[in-house]
């Protein structure tokens, strides 16, 4: 499951990339697609990446970069301007799926693995 939803994540990261490049009403709306298109697919492949060792680690990366990027996509297709308040916390979830990850690898190490 965790698998298809990065998955998922990665293509609406491409079409939010692609309505930011071709179809954003102005240049403050094209900026929002475009960071949150980016932040979602590098956490989309993290995401993928980090399945077997950290799976944790993966949905809270998955969970973070939906609450960033769709906070930013929304206020670029008219939302109002305060859900960019909502934004912060997915970032602060993006961090906290990378401590997750640092400490399933660093367990992983004073295992052998």
């Amino acid at each position: 499951m965790i698998g298809i939803a990065a998955a998922v994540t990665g293509a609406i990261a491409v079409a939010a990339g692609a309505f930011g490049a071709h179809g954003a009403a102005g240049p403050a709306e094209a900026g929002w697609l475009t960071t949150g298109a980016q932040y979602q697919m590098v956490h989309a492949v993290a995401a993928i990446a980090l399945l077997r060792r950290a799976p944790g680690a993966a949905v809270t990366l998955l969970v973070g970069a939906a609450i960033f990027a769709f906070s930013l996509y929304a206020m670029a297709l008219g939302a109002p301007r305060w859900l960019g308040a909502i934004t912060p916390i997915g970032g602060t979830l993006l961090i906290i799926g990378w401590l997750v990850a640092a400490i399933a690898f660093w367990r992983g190490r004073e295992n052998g693995a």
